[in-house]
């Protein structure tokens, strides 16, 4: 998958100077990060809308939006798609393939605020917002999936 997202980082870098006037990707790099920004909110919730609605075929097209914008915005950021493999592998380290870092020490499990962060161990209480950390790939949390109301597109 990563050699897909990396050939359509390539296209999207040699897309940005076109003619905006036959590339979308040349128009979204023209209108700036925050129309790339709000057209990569729109298909996110068309894939959410579609996913509650349970329109797998749907979710596939919507998600090759998603991807696409999300490759925009990644490359008017300054963003290479290797970068973010990197940040996946560290928080796979950390936390397990399928992990987003929590938000705060608040809602880090106890067994990961006890790890050491940085070299040094992590002070009680625990500040609000974690330096990023590395630890043991043995602690892991449970993957927990959520259900949801049925949703409508908006056209």
């Amino acid at each position: 998958m990563s050699d897909s997202l990396e050939r359509l980082y390539q296209a999207v870098i040699a897309a940005r100077d076109l003619d905006p006037a036959t590339s979308r990707t040349a128009r979204l790099f023209q209108r700036g990060p925050s129309k790339m920004a709000k057209k990569l909110a729109e298909e996110a919730i068309e894939v959410v809308i579609d996913a509650v609605n349970g329109n797998s075929d749907a979710v596939v097209r919507e998600s090759a939006d998603l991807l696409y914008n999300l490759t925009v915005l990644w490359a008017s950021a300054g963003v290479k798609p290797e970068d973010v493999w990197r940040e996946m592998e560290r928080r796979e380290d950390l936390l397990g393939i399928a992990e987003k870092l929590p938000k705060s020490a608040l809602k880090m499990p106890k067994a990961l605020a006890s790890k050491v962060v940085s070299g040094k161990t992590l002070p009680k209480p625990l500040p609000k917002e974690l330096p990023k950390a590395t630890a043991s790939p043995a602690v892991r949390r449970r993957i927990v999936a959520l259900e949801g109301r049925s949703l409508r597109k908006r056209h």
